[in-house]
């Protein structure tokens, strides 16, 4: 796995490994969210106050559950929806209602992304295709303003990540944890500057083989 993929090859894979293999969105979701949670547990950050900064997508799915495993782990964090409940995907649904389980503090305090010591950036992910505005570009924009270093989960927001640049706005990693495959926008200049240290998590997404039938 390491070939860099374009958008549309890793939704490709992403829809094969769901309805050709099998694994459940859900599943490929808490394997994300554990990839991350891993890499932020040993990576160069203080971890003494954790603000996740999540979207209605399932790039916010697995933001809420990095959030719920951070705080099983016993870590100060609070999660911020920014995106509309309503709009939600099924599975960020269902890890807000598992996060609410174990008591996932919630904020909606701009005021925590001042006082935050690491910021998990899950607010959009590799689908995104056009300029980021309004409130989005606002919370991008304070969070730019802040010392604390960004981890961004598979891609920072706000960056295409088929060609690395700029939509309107974008948060600059530290780190950032990427699914399956690194995708071709990273290896731009403007990407690898906003990626930070790129780590690729096996998450069981693949692309089609020959030597695996299709159903």
């Amino acid at each position: 796995m390491t070939d860099a993929i374009t958008v549309a090859q890793a939704q490709e894979y992403d829809h094969y490994t769901m309805e050709e293999v099998g694994i459940p969105s859900l599943v490929l979701m808490e394997r994300a969210a554990l990839a991350c949670y891993r890499d932020i547990l040993t990576g160069p950050f203080d971890l003494s106050r954790i603000l996740v900064v999540a979207g209605s997508g399932n790039n916010g799915g697995d933001g809420v559950a990095v959030a719920r495993l951070l705080r099983i782990h016993g870590l100060n964090v609070r999660l911020m929806l920014v995106g509309q409940p309503d709009h939600a995907t099924e599975q960020t649904k269902q890890q807000l209602k598992i996060a609410a389980h174990y008591q996932t503090p919630m904020t909606t305090e701009t005021a925590d992304i001042e006082h935050a010591t690491l910021v998990v950036d899950g607010i959009f992910g590799v689908g995104l295709s056009r300029p980021v505005e309004g409130h989005y570009a606002t919370i991008i924009h304070q969070i730019n303003e802040v010392d604390a270093p960004v981890f961004a989960i598979d891609v920072p927001s706000g960056i295409n990540a088929d060609t690395g640049d700029v939509l309107g706005v974008a948060l600059t990693a530290r780190m950032t944890t990427t699914m399956g495959y690194r995708k071709i926008g990273f290896e731009t200049t403007s990407g690898r500057q906003h990626v930070g240290q790129l780590h690729v998590a096996d998450i069981g997404v693949y692309a089609p083989s020959p030597l695996i039938p299709s159903k």
